[in-house]
């Protein structure tokens, strides 16, 4: 039975953005991911297997039988917004609030809707550069929830934060591309479902414009000289069936018409991949500090757990941790759906510092929610009995995933230092008629 939505409160700033059906959709969103996902996570980890030789060769059942359930209920491919005619016509605004409310239940829901990464930016790889070909081939199963597909750009031998340092070769000989290199933290590539691989290398490695020299080529899982080497493991986590793979591109060879968009490219497609996919990685953070805050407040009000004759909760100190929590999860919020709707009223590129912000903001805001929630539990919030661990180490590595926060921070400051000329002159402006002022005044 659906409950009453008790999601998110909409800012009042962001309601009249907000369309009726997107408001009855975030209804069945909650619906779902309350009643549905959330009971089923504990399934989901049973049927992973244990066995080594089958744990990256099956899937568990009840992401399908989800799937099946989205699909009835109209909760599919949320996330690729109106620009696109395959997309159900949200804003990125909407969908930030529904990508909130999936990152409760961050390994089920998103996929049992199919708004998972990395799935979702590749598919806006295909819809926005893809040719005809490439998206019937590709887009249409992706869609379809049919197959999954990897973004393979990281390397484990360079700094992979400047992507400009990549070493992987696409060299074309006569009809056909043909790739070396070695790829690490290439997540998806461990499902069994993942049938294409978008790659980024090198086509034009002497090009003197840096940003020129790299293109994306696509490479069907299975193809002759792709290996996968081991799974990369997160603090003990191997993260299976999904997985974040290391692999390796020997004397690959696919067809030119593999190639997308057009040689020398590969930076266009990338930061056009990136900029809505940031925000849908910084909502579903939201929702997973969410939830944090939830457990904390189960345990906080627990009437068996008492501590100095007091239960947990009615301590000062743990009741301070809980506004703070509370305050940081809405000004996260704020921030993000501020950047989302910078997407919408212009582009991704637009909005680069208000991405860029989200990005740093909202994964460590949600680690300082998990930990608080983890120093409530004691014990018990650091191993396998609750999900907060799991939570915490999954959200560490947004601090990576699109781009550290070293890199986002130069590009924030990059863009206010060039507002340093404009300030300067209205500071000094000021000055002077501070100045001339104080001069009138002393002649009278």
């Amino acid at each position: 039975m659906a409950t009453t939505y008790t999601g998110p409160v909409i800012p009042a700033a962001i309601e009249p953005l907000i369309s009726q059906r997107a408001k009855d959709l975030l209804q069945k969103v909650w619906d779902f991911v309350d009643t549905e996902c959330i009971p089923a996570e504990a399934l989901f980890h049973h049927q992973i297997s244990t066995d080594p030789a089958k744990r990256w060769a099956s899937y568990p059942q009840i992401i399908e039988e989800l799937k099946e359930k989205a699909k009835k209920a109209g909760l599919w491919n949320l996330w690729l917004h109106k620009g696109y005619k395959e997309g159900p016509g949200l804003t990125n605004v909407e969908y930030a609030l529904m990508a909130e409310i999936m990152g409760r239940a961050g390994h089920v829901a998103p996929e049992a809707m199919n708004c998972a990464a990395p799935d979702t930016g590749n598919m806006e790889v295909f819809a926005k550069y893809g040719n005809d070909a490439q998206k019937k081939q590709w887009l249409v199963p992706l869609m379809n929830g049919e197959i999954r597909s990897a973004f393979a750009m990281t390397e484990r031998f360079i700094s992979s934060s400047d992507a400009t340092n990549i070493q992987t070769s696409i060299r074309r000989e006569g009809d056909e591309y043909v790739i070396n290199g070695n790829k690490w933290w290439i997540s998806g590539a461990g499902d069994p479902r993942c049938k294409i691989y978008i790659v980024m290398g090198k086509t034009d490695a002497g090009n003197p414009n840096p940003h020129k020299q790299q293109s994306i080529v696509l490479v069907p899982a299975g193809t002759p000289g792709v290996n996968i080497v081991r799974p990369m493991h997160i603090m003990g986590y191997d993260d299976a069936p999904h997985g974040h793979m290391e692999m390796t591109f020997t004397n690959v060879r696919v067809p030119v018409s593999n190639l997308v968009l057009g040689e020398g490219r590969g930076f266009e497609i990338i930061q056009g991949r990136l900029g809505p996919g940031r925000i849908h990685h910084c909502m579903r953070t939201i929702g997973v500090a969410e939830r944090a805050l939830e457990l904390m407040l189960r345990r906080l009000t627990d009437p068996t757990r008492k501590t100095f004759g007091k239960m947990i909760g009615e301590h000062g100190t743990v009741q301070a941790d809980v506004a703070e929590s509370r305050m940081e999860i809405d000004s996260a919020r704020f921030m993000v759906l501020n950047a989302a709707h910078m997407i919408d009223l212009h582009d991704a590129k637009s909005a680069l510092r208000e991405i860029g912000m989200a990005k740093i903001i909202c994964p460590s805001m949600a680690l300082r929610v998990i930990d608080r929630a983890q120093q409530a539990y004691g014990a018990e919030g650091i191993c396998q009995d609750t999900v907060l661990p799991n939570l915490w180490t999954h959200v560490r590595t947004l601090r990576y995933a699109d781009g550290p926060d070293e890199v986002h921070r130069a590009q924030v400051a990059k863009l206010e230092m060039r507002r340093a000329k404009a300030v300067v002159q209205k500071i000094e402006e000021q000055e002077r008629r501070s100045a001339m002022l104080l001069g009138q005044k002393a002649k009278l």
